[in-house]
């Protein structure tokens, strides 16, 4: 399969009852690359709520979409991964919540966060040799989002406005909703998924993501955290 683009992103444990729901949930499974079907959840419409996450997968970003820059191949970004990856200690939080961030739903996770935010940092700054610059509209379109100057910086010298610093890790739930869906959406997600959730939480590895020519991602590799 040939990709466009690579991310590293924390993937969920296949096994994990949370991560089966959760993932016909999205409606996408980036592990074997197929469409599953969504669960039945009371009056929400599933398939609408997901449409816009769902070709990214079950995932929290660590490390954001990229595209290889010239002269780099896949086989050195495949090394590199597990290299940075032996070096890493696993994390541990104390569980995950369903949580609002703006106008869409996630799972946030719990407790002291500063070992995660090191490792996201870490995958950011040791893979970016890899990472091709973002063109000019890719740099408008970020912009017009509007950005604070911490964010522009980050946009212009790492790729994307939303790491190190302003980095918060989160595994998305569903696209920007009406606050009625919200309000919908967040309580059916309290009864079906909530009692799933991990507690404590522990992130063992690391996954090397590509995004295929129909914009899917599909799960290469994962890089256990063994540092």
């Amino acid at each position: 399969m040939t990709f466009t683009r690579y991310a590293i992103y924390f993937a969920p444990p296949a096994a994990a009852e949370w991560t089966k729901f959760a993932t016909s949930w999205l409606g996408w499974d980036m592990e074997t690359g197929t469409l599953v079907a969504h669960p039945m959840v009371g009056e929400i419409d599933v398939a609408a709520v997901t449409n816009v996450p769902r070709k990214y997968g079950l995932h929290a970003t660590m490390k954001p979409p990229f595209r290889l820059s010239e002269g780099q191949t896949f086989d050195a970004l495949h090394a590199a991964c597990g290299s940075l990856a032996s070096n890493q200690p696993t994390v541990m939080l104390d569980g995950l919540e369903i949580a609002r961030l703006g106008r869409f739903l996630a799972l946030r996770p719990m407790g002291d966060t500063q070992a995660l935010n090191t490792l996201a940092a870490t995958c950011v700054q040791t893979l970016d040799g890899f990472r091709a610059p973002p063109s000019e509209v890719e740099l408008a379109r970020r912009r017009a989002a509007g950005l604070t100057p911490e964010q522009d910086a980050n946009l212009v010298q790492w790729g994307y406005p939303y790491v190190l610093d302003a980095f918060r890790f989160h595994i998305t739930l569903s696209g920007k909703l009406d606050k009625p869906t919200l309000q919908a959406t967040q309580e059916a997600l309290q009864t079906h998924l909530a009692p799933l959730l991990p507690q404590p939480f522990q992130i063992t590895d690391l996954a090397l993501m590509g995004e295929a020519e129909d914009g899917r991602f599909h799960l290469i590799h994962r890089y256990a955290l063994s540092g």
